[in-house]
């Protein structure tokens, strides 16, 4: 498996088998803990524990012993579901669904004292049961914030014939809890700005700037992306005044969670799920991968973005860099750069009418390759799949985003190759993250195109990245 070309070694992953959501994600003390839903069993989707992670720099990991266990015959039965990580006046407490077949899903506590190696768990849940005057579609997923004095919880949710809702309660004890109705519900017969789904899973809601934010993954009996909401929050409600995609990448950036660091940061891990068949993934032995741990901030338009963290600079081994110089239309211009594992800088000039593109994991004679494309006509960057992998049962869709420049602003482009992973900073206000599996051993070259006219490269530096196991 350690073999396994589409395998990333920068982001963190399990050794092996199944990996979906972010959990739990908190600083305590000198260390950084990243729980995650894990199937020890094999890689899909099953009798879900809560794996464990720490590291001391957000970047290098180490493997602890899994944190959460079903219980036969609790309300965890047959999975612990995801949730978060609060200090309780200096006790770590673990609030989380637990998950009974065929649907009950109720809202579990557990607690540790040794240093988050073991957990204890509440002895019932500490909500029954939903709102009985609530037709739910799920009733999941856990963030909780302190709030004059008191604990506060959304729980995911969504209400039939309606849309998304995240339900808001409020506990003195975090295992009483009182509900205050709903903080938001969506509507799902609404398209535009963007269609909002009928459940949102994994809510996450903090204060930025001078507004409050309000994180959802949209579920309509699969997965479809995630999505950032900000507004003004008073009386128990949010009232968003903005909401859009959180991430490009639809499914590949899912189920986000953030941590507020005593630094003042604000860092978010989401999960990539892969983008082949479930064959080939079992095949494999691994599934999903965390993308790379990012600071949530607001952008130079006023939305919501996620970039980064300045650590990940400590994985850049030699640079290889691409003289300055211009890209005649018409044909490709390869660059002396090679690499599966890769950071890249890109900065240029797009042609003023045209496309200019980095092709990516390509093929000595381009015929396999991931391209990633900026449009000038109708402002919009492009990653482009369809000829990603040659072979090989995998996604081949194109993601989008609209980016306009402005007047003298030249495309700045971060890519994080990574194995099977694709992480895109588009001028630190736009992302997309995604999977790519090329079928080619040569496909690991680095080209430029410009199409309509000519284009201006400013810069285009390249770093080897180093692996993330300590």
């Amino acid at each position: 498996m350690l073999n396994d070309c589409h395998r990333p070694r920068y982001h963190f992953l399990p050794p092996a088998n199944w990996m979906n959501d972010p959990n739990g994600l908190i600083q305590w003390g000198d260390t950084f803990h990243l729980f995650y839903q894990y199937n020890p069993a094999g890689p899909f989707h099953r009798n879900i524990h809560w794996g464990h992670a720490t590291s001391r720099d957000l970047i290098h990991w180490q493997h602890q012993p899994i944190a959460l266990a079903p219980t036969p015959d609790g309300p965890d039965a047959d999975g612990c579901w995801s949730g978060c990580a609060v200090d309780d006046h200096g006790t770590p407490t673990l609030i989380y669904t637990g998950f009974r077949l065929p649907e009950t899903q109720q809202p579990c506590l557990a607690v540790s004292y040794d240093g988050m190696v073991t957990w204890q768990k509440w002895p019932q849940p500490i909500i029954s049961a939903p709102p009985p005057d609530l037709d739910l579609l799920g009733f999941r997923d856990h963030t909780i914030w302190r709030e004059a004095g008191c604990w506060h919880m959304l729980i995911g949710a969504g209400i039939r014939g309606q849309g998304g809702a995240a339900l808001h309660y409020s506990s003195h004890d975090l295992r009483h809890w009182k509900y205050e109705g709903p903080l938001l519900v969506g509507d799902a017969g609404q398209f535009e700005p963007i269609w909002t789904g009928t459940l949102w899973e994994c809510p996450d809601f903090f204060a930025l700037g001078d507004d409050h934010v309000l994180i959802c993954s949209v579920w309509d009996q699969r997965p479809y992306y995630t999505i950032a909401m900000q507004g003004s929050y008073g009386d128990s409600r949010f009232t968003p005044h903005t909401i859009h995609k959180l991430d490009a990448g639809d499914v590949h950036f899912y189920a986000p969670q953030t941590a507020l660091l005593r630094d003042g940061r604000r860092i978010m891990f989401g999960w990539a799920m892969e983008g082949r068949s479930e064959a080939v993934t079992r095949a494999a032995g691994w599934a999903g991968v965390m993308s790379l741990p990012r600071e949530v901030k607001l952008a130079s338009d006023g939305s919501l973005v996620t970039i980064p963290i300045a650590e990940v600079e400590r994985l850049r081994g030699v640079a290889t860099q691409a003289a300055p110089g211009y890209v005649s239309p018409g044909a490709l211009q390869w660059m002396a750069i090679q690499g599966a594992h890769l950071e890249l800088e890109f900065i240029a000039h797009p042609p003023a009418s045209g496309s200019l593109s980095i092709w990516l994991r390509a093929s000595p004679d381009g015929s396999e390759a991931t391209i990633l494309r900026y449009d000038t006509d109708t402002d919009t960057l492009t990653l482009d799949r369809s000829r990603s992998a040659l072979a090989g049962e995998v996604w081949r869709d194109s993601h989008h985003c609209l980016l306009p420049l402005t007047v003298g602003e030249p495309l700045h482009l971060r890519i994080f190759l990574d194995g099977s992973l694709i992480e895109v900073f588009a001028n630190q206000r736009r992302s997309i993250t995604s999977r790519i599996y090329p079928s080619r051993p040569d496909s690991l070259g680095v080209a430029l195109l410009a199409e309509g006219g000519r284009a201006e490269v400013v810069a285009l530096r390249a770093w080897e990245m180093a692996g993330i196991w300590e």
